[in-house]
């Protein structure tokens, strides 16, 4: 890795990874290509990683697993003939970003190990809090390591013999799990068939106890006790999918600090319009995903959100069934869901915690107003204020904030998107210059105007001072910096790729000499204080309506300090 590219990196926030699952119902074959449908589910999370992804599937309990990885996007890797050799009913797939090293082959997911309990394959998303740790314990337990991923040190905790303890606490799950099923069997009646299942009797499960669940003994009770000593190994952060035996395990760890949704597939509209209701259709298989926005391109509809700390289980022709539900350590009250899952990572198309990502991102943008309009020299200067975007992240925050404002909204940039990206130039002139080359200024849109130049985030501040310089250099007459977002102070150890706090520009700079710097007329964050009241409002509101009383918390440690647990180096 170049000078160049380690620069850029350092100047971007970054997700790690994303995953997906699918296991269609009936025997193999169905009329599901689930090879297909991980892929089309991993494209929809290719925000989440662009430098390496795999799919893994299989057909039955007895066949091997068949695999295929690369490096680049999903349509670089996965061509007709890959996914025609991708057979199976489920399959589990991964989308990565590299944060070191450069990109290596080695490192692309699904990892698939042999172990002497079965073959299985674990993707993960997440960044392990506690992984030196977990390393020497795995080293000084005999078993050698390749690489230096976090993930490989979860496919090996999951290789080593559990302690008894949690073989009798996985035994005694199960048992109280059959015990369960025989009850509400008795009650309900077991005279569903697969084919009965429908996108409005999912939503019954709750009510109906999971009746309807094969609980398979040993091979339940195996693989729950080694899920159950890895999640007393290390707290997080992690959002797994297990493929094993012929089914999917998806597990969130117990801070539930990354996203994880599971969905139902159901039979596309007929061509020449849409369906009149899905109520009455055949639920075709299941799917899970880092995020939501992958459902609609393999339709699919969100059953729910996994719980922190739970393990679910999902295999054909069934509902998905919890195994357990892992609580946090003594102490920890709260769940860490990342905040900046709705800050900047996620899709906003997405749905987190039940709330559209788009509208969250909108009202942060109407917080921001409230707490940081501008000041004019007179109020004549009003009628030449506009409110900008920095495309495209930015775009739902200035919606809300030129709403609040009341501010007209304007688009000051071009954006070229067939433009590679800047650390890839041979030289540090040509880097600086990709700026001007991916933003081209709409001047006519805003000269002698007043922009309120609205961001997400600021890391390093390099790309916002060449933007800012651009606008005044095409003729605005003001540029006020508004970030809908608290300032970086501090580095991420749970899956996102901060840079250091030395490297953080909001640790050397207050806002007035940071916009000096920029070249703005002023700048202001939102408060941490805004962000966490507009993230968690509607939640509230719901659990208020649903007469439900969950916990509620979010990770904000990137931007106090505050991590959910003390960190182990």
């Amino acid at each position: 890795m170049d000078s160049d590219e380690i620069a850029k990196r350092a100047s971007l926030l970054q997700e790690k990874c994303g995953i997906f699952a699918c296991i269609a119902n009936g025997n193999y074959p169905t009329s599901l290509d689930v090879a297909h449908i991980v892929c089309l589910g991993l494209i929809g999370l290719q925000h989440r990683g662009q430098e390496a992804a795999g799919i893994v599937t299989s057909t039955t309990v007895e066949t091997e697993l068949v695999a295929h990885r690369g490096t680049g996007l999903l349509s670089q890797i996965f061509n007709e003939a890959a996914i025609k050799s991708l057979k199976g009913n489920l399959g589990i797939g991964h989308t990565r970003y590299s944060t070191m090293g450069g990109i290596d082959l080695q490192l692309a997911q699904p990892y698939v190990v042999h172990t002497s309990y079965g073959t299985l394959s674990v993707a993960h998303n997440g960044e392990l809090v506690n992984s030196k740790k977990l390393r020497k314990k795995i080293l000084e337990s005999g078993v050698g390591l390749s690489t230096g991923s976090d993930s490989e040190l979860i496919t090996q905790c999951l290789s080593l013999p559990p302690p008894n303890e949690f073989r009798i606490k996985s035994a005694e799950i199960i048992k109280k799990n059959k015990s369960n099923q025989t009850i509400n069997e008795e009650t309900n009646g077991n005279n569903e068939h697969q084919n009965g299942l429908t996108p409005e009797s999912a939503k019954k499960e709750p009510e109906r106890k999971h009746s309807r669940y094969n609980l398979s003994g040993d091979a339940d009770e195996e693989i729950l006790s080694r899920l159950l000593h890895l999640m007393s190994l290390t707290p997080l952060s992690y959002s797994l999918i297990l493929m094993y035996q012929g089914n999917l395990y998806a597990i969130r760890d117990p801070f539930g600090n990354r996203p994880l949704t599971c969905g139902m597939l159901i039979p596309p509209p007929a061509e020449g319009g849409p369906r009149a209701s899905c109520e009455n259709l055949a639920i075709e298989g299941w799917v899970v995903s880092s995020e939501s926005c992958s459902f609609p391109s393999v339709c699919a509809k969100i059953y729910r959100d996994l719980e922190p700390g739970e393990i679910l289980k999902i295999s054909k022709n069934e509902l998905p069934r919890t195994l357990t539900i892992v609580e946090r350590p003594q102490g920890a009250t709260l769940p860490a869901f990342c905040i900046f899952e709705y800050v900047y990572f996620a899709r906003p198309d997405s749905l987190l915690e039940g709330q559209a990502v788009y509208s969250v991102r909108m009202k942060c943008g109407k917080q921001l107003a409230i707490e940081a309009p501008i000041h004019l020299s007179s109020p004549e200067m009003a009628s030449k204020v506009i409110v900008a975007p920095i495309p495209e992240t930015s775009i739902p925050a200035t919606l809300g904030f030129a709403e609040q404002s009341k501010y007209s909204y304007v688009e000051v940039f071009s954006k070229n998107r067939y433009v590679g990206r800047t650390f890839i130039q041979p030289s540090t002139r040509l880097r600086r210059l990709g700026v001007a080359k991916k933003f081209g200024p709409l001047s006519q849109n805003f000269e002698g105007k007043i922009i309120i130049l609205v961001e997400d985030s600021i890391v390093r501040g390099t790309t916002i001072g060449q933007l800012v310089k651009l606008l005044k250099e095409a003729g605005a007459l003001e540029v006020h910096i508004r970030v809908a977002s608290p300032p970086l102070h501090y580095p991420c150890y749970m899956g996102i790729n901060i840079p250091t706090k030395e490297e953080l520009i909001a640790n050397h700079l207050n806002n007035n000499q940071l916009a000096k710097s920029l070249g703005a007329n002023s700048l202001v964050y939102l408060s941490l204080e805004g962000l966490k009241k507009t993230v968690q409002s509607d939640i509230r509101e719901k659990q208020k309506k649903m007469n439900i009383n969950k916990p509620i918390g979010h990770c904000v440690a990137c931007l106090n300090g505050e991590y959910p647990v003390d960190l182990q180096f």
